[in-house]
């Protein structure tokens, strides 16, 4: 079990459907939270940050300024994400590198940069964690949604190597890959059109899912964990 009482928490993606769910959950749950995010419209309060994931000091810059506000950081929540929609052979460039760096790069360089703060909670006693959520398309690359597959699958393999890396220092690595959740991302995709994905995951499930994985140690999360009664 893990005890998220006055735990810093970084939550990356903070102002979207599953990522301020997860954050306030995280709140409930007495953790302290620093959110973040790149777009300033549903992100306030003193522990509120902007920054871009597709920066390459994005996630470093955010790493620093929750050690600059609290001292250490003991988890972190990646839940910022974008996703994309058409053919594999019309993809532009624009819209694969904006895959890639916010999907793939963005977190792999997250985990880097937080893996020393990390280590040094786990040090200190405390149950640090990382989250990411690949999603199901990691799992099951789908046809119209190659280059966001691809983005996704990447990023899970990447944790699986690295899960086992970070858990010799004592930091537990977990990837969620739930199914399409009606969170409204697929009506933001960076390219095409979304389409019938047949009916979602709520996301406030999705969410109280993940916490309580966070919660009972859990370090896996693969698509079948998350029914409607999960």
């Amino acid at each position: 079990m893990t005890d998220l009482t006055d735990a810093v928490v970084l939550v990356l993606g903070a102002s979207g459907g599953l990522g301020s769910r997860i954050a306030a959950m995280l709140d409930d749950e007495g953790a302290t939270v620093v959110r973040a995010a790149r777009r300033p419209e549903a992100l306030s309060g003193p522990d509120a940050y902007l920054a871009d994931l597709r920066a390459e000091q994005g996630g470093a810059s955010l790493v620093a300024a929750a050690l600059q506000a609290h001292g250490r950081l003991d988890g972190v929540v990646i839940a910022a994400g974008v996703v994309g929609f058409g053919p594999a052979a019309e993809v532009s460039d624009e819209t694969l590198a904006e895959l890639v760096e916010v999907n793939m790069l963005g977190p792999i360089r997250v985990l880097r940069d937080a893996s020393s703060a990390l280590a040094a909670s786990a040090a200190d006693g405390r149950d640090p964690f990382v989250v990411t959520i690949s999603g199901v398309v990691s799992e099951s690359p789908t046809a119209g949604m190659a280059a966001y597959s691809a983005s996704k699958a990447g990023l899970a393999a990447f944790v699986s190597a690295a899960s086992r890396e970070y858990r010799r220092q004592g930091v537990r690595v977990l990837d969620a890959r739930p199914g399409h959740t009606d969170t409204g991302l697929a009506t933001r995709a960076v390219a095409g059109t979304a389409p019938a994905f047949g009916a979602a995951l709520d996301p406030d499930d999705v969410a109280a899912r993940i916490v309580r994985a966070i919660v009972d140690g859990e370090k896996d999360l693969p698509s079948a964990a998350f029914t409607a009664s999960s």
